[in-house]
């Protein structure tokens, strides 16, 4: 046999074709209809059969409920379907009615937003007053911030920044689209008064003022 009668190289041919493009983007509808929590594209393709492209399908499902009343929203990295905001009073009814946060965890949430990743020691100079352990253990409680990489400075101290549930409560794709002022006081986390100063950081010296009136750390009557 000559040399120009040797078989060229097999190609592999895969055991498993993935399914049409249209059943991927139902499937991916599915899992982000059924999951309370947003999803990942590889947790997504994790589900779905072999070869599915979980971006690609996000994408069209994402396109096909533009202008509808339920919407695919970017939570980080992750994917969720949310009610269009426009549309967000018609839930009101069911919503449960929430206790309002205090000045102390408002300010020490919104530094850490803004100014992440940040050590306490950072949001306790930009407050001007010390940060009682509870303010962090309840906001780390409630999923709102978590524990960052350790600064490469003397002691290494850790470092706290916001969470995907933090970016999913206000409808956020990232830190960088942060809600105003305006914003948070619509989601009733700030008074309808204007603050002294800003966030009103370092009113008083030493800890926190609101366990001086026997209150919770995070939340006020």
């Amino acid at each position: 046999m000559s040399g120009n009668d040797e078989p060229g190289p097999q190609v592999e041919e895969s055991l498993f074709e993935a399914p049409p493009m249209g059943e991927q983007e139902r499937m991916v509808e599915a899992i982000l209809f059924a999951s309370a929590d947003p999803v990942g594209v590889k947790e997504l393709e994790a589900r779905m059969p072999h070869g599915c492209d979980a971006a690609e399908a996000v994408a069209h499902l994402r396109k096909r409920y533009e202008g509808r009343g339920v919407r695919v929203v970017r939570v980080g990295n992750e994917w969720a379907m949310r009610t269009a905001p426009d549309l967000g009073f018609l839930m009101q009814k069911e919503t449960v009615e929430t206790r309002k946060l205090s000045r102390a965890a408002i300010e020490t949430l919104a530094i850490i937003a803004y100014h992440q990743p940040v050590t306490r020691a950072e949001i306790e100079e930009i407050r001007g007053v010390s940060v009682s352990r509870g303010t962090i253990d309840q906001l780390i409680e409630m999923e709102w911030i978590r524990f960052g990489r350790r600064k490469m400075t003397p002691g290494r101290p850790v470092t706290f920044v916001v969470t995907p549930g933090f970016l999913d409560h206000f409808g956020l794709e990232s830190a960088r689209d942060l809600p105003g002022l305006k914003e948070l006081r619509a989601a009733g986390l700030l008074e309808n008064r204007p603050p002294p100063g800003a966030l009103d950081f370092g009113a008083t010296d030493g800890e926190d003022d609101d366990d001086t009136e026997g209150q919770s750390e995070l939340f006020e009557d």
